[in-house]
């Protein structure tokens, strides 16, 4: 069919799927070819200005993204391309002027969009606003695995380790297939010092879902120290290989210098539980604020997404209440095994001498998250 009889819609469906498959250098000839038929096709230039940001070609992107905006300055994917162009490009002030403008329009219950804008924000290292977006995103789509999974890599960013625990294991309880919120979970457990914990996660992900060397190596690492395996078990040859196919085989240097980078002053093997987790390290924890009145009520938000109201004394009550297997037991056993399971999963010893520090215990080890 000639291009005269295509709609400016055909050629956007069309560079779309190109730019999907990849393919960004044939979806650009597509969107040309549309805007010299259309050249007032928001949506033409809009796909324009995203296929040269996939391409790194932040000038040329400002400049379509710009065109788009001329036509219509509150297209909200415009802003949140241009917003992200510009955070490549340095300018961080008109990088938030154009997605606060999202924020002004009322997107905010639009989760994909309130994902992609975090998602720019973190990766240029803005974590506290790209927590916030995140946060939209969590609240406008409560059962999106993928915003409850950023919500927990940012809220360990900004130094939250219960934060970062409960979202990580929110987006778990969502979708237990999550490998990539599971291996973020198993290494921050590692770094903590929960070794258990952590090889109770990485035992539930398979070779194939790591791409980074860092979980193959720890997964490795633990099953050779609490399962006492040697280096030729079979059980390690999957593992092994994988780690080959990420990083290839280390030299003689690399090797060396490893074994340096592992030394301490005094000759001695860095604490394990000292090391980086994705080249961050783990930010102390906020100093407890002063506990409430027993009187005064709470508001916390179990894994499930529940909302439970009342004093400690109640919120348990409830807890109980709503767990089937529970509801006719004693409130004593029910926080000795939720504690246990808690303990197994994060390494986190969970108190059970009252409710308040039942929950508070909780909230530390991710089981829970502690809204007022």
């Amino acid at each position: 069919m000639s291009d005269a009889f295509l709609s400016s819609d055909d050629f956007d469906e069309q560079a779309h799927h190109l730019y999907n498959e990849g393919r960004y250098d044939e979806a650009l000839t597509v969107l040309k070819e549309g805007i010299t038929l259309y050249p007032h096709a928001v949506e033409l230039h809009i796909g324009t200005a995203y296929a040269h940001l996939a391409r790194e070609e932040f000038g040329w992107a400002r400049r379509s993204f710009e065109q788009a905006l001329s036509l219509d300055p509150d297209h909200e994917d415009g802003l949140a391309g241009v917003g992200e162009t510009l955070l490549k490009l340095g300018d961080r002030d008109g990088a938030m002027r154009a997605v606060e403008r999202i924020l002004q329009l009322g997107f905010q219950d639009d989760h994909e969009l309130m994902l992609q804008v975090g998602r720019a924000l973190f990766r240029e290292g803005l974590v506290a606003p790209a927590h916030r977006f995140f946060d939209l995103a969590a609240a406008a789509h409560p059962e999106s695995a993928d915003a409850a999974a950023c919500l927990g890599y940012a809220s360990h960013r900004l130094g939250s380790d219960a934060g970062s625990l409960y979202w990580l294991r929110r987006a778990l309880e969502i979708d237990a297939g999550y490998s990539e919120a599971r291996i973020y979970l198993a290494n921050l457990l590692y770094d903590r010092g929960e070794s258990d914990a952590a090889l109770h996660h990485l035992e539930r992900t398979q070779p194939e879902d790591h791409f980074d060397e860092l979980g193959i190596w720890r997964h490795i690492e633990l099953k050779k120290s609490i399962y006492r395996l040697p280096d030729e078990d079979p059980e390690l040859a999957p593992w092994l290989l994988r780690l080959g196919e990420v990083v290839g085989e280390p030299d003689a240097i690399d090797l060396l210098l490893a074994e340096v980078e592992a030394q301490q002053a005094d000759g001695g093997v860095r604490d394990p539980y000292q090391l980086e987790l994705f080249g961050t390290l783990l930010s102390e924890l906020h100093a407890m604020q002063k506990k409430p009145g027993q009187s005064e009520p709470h508001l916390i938000m179990t894994l499930a997404g529940n909302s439970i109201r009342g004093t400690w004394e109640e919120i348990l009550i409830q807890m109980k209440a709503a767990d089937r297997e529970w509801a006719q037991g004693s409130l004593s056993d029910f926080m000795a095994s939720l504690a246990r399971r808690g303990q197994t999963e994060t390494g986190i010893v969970i108190p059970t001498t009252d409710a308040e520090a039942f929950i508070r215990g909780s909230a530390e080890a991710g089981v829970l998250r502690i809204v007022q």
